[in-house]
């Protein structure tokens, strides 16, 4: 019986990993840098290190674990929401040049993978 247990612990983890791993295999990646660079984000969003916007790393913290972390990561990406920027001052954030849903949701899963 523990024996049974066991193994079927064990297929649970490897079959909770795998659903990990694809939902991460799912961000088309160069796709996500190709829009990125196209609409100047990476001006001021860096993977590790904050520019004059904060870094993805930093960004990905906020939302880690919240429901709601990509619809408000595409919602700044979107709507020209003012931001605070490092040095203290503030501005509207560009608006992303694409209303394709998919393409969004790949970028803000992109940023949030970091």
């Amino acid at each position: 019986m523990i024996k049974t247990s066991i193994s079927s612990l064990g297929i649970a983890v490897c079959m909770a990993m795998g659903v990990m791993a694809s939902a991460q295999a799912a961000v088309d990646v160069e796709a996500a840098k190709a829009l990125a660079k196209a609409n100047d984000c990476l001006k001021c969003h860096a993977a590790d290190k904050d520019k004059k916007g904060p870094s993805m790393k930093k960004i990905a913290a906020k939302y880690k674990g919240k429901p709601d972390g990509q619809e408000k990561a595409i919602k700044n990406m979107t709507e020209g929401q003012m931001v605070k920027l490092s040095d203290g001052t503030e501005e509207k954030h560009k608006i992303i040049d694409t209303k394709d849903p998919k393409e969004l949701k790949n970028m803000a899963d992109w940023y949030l993978s970091h």
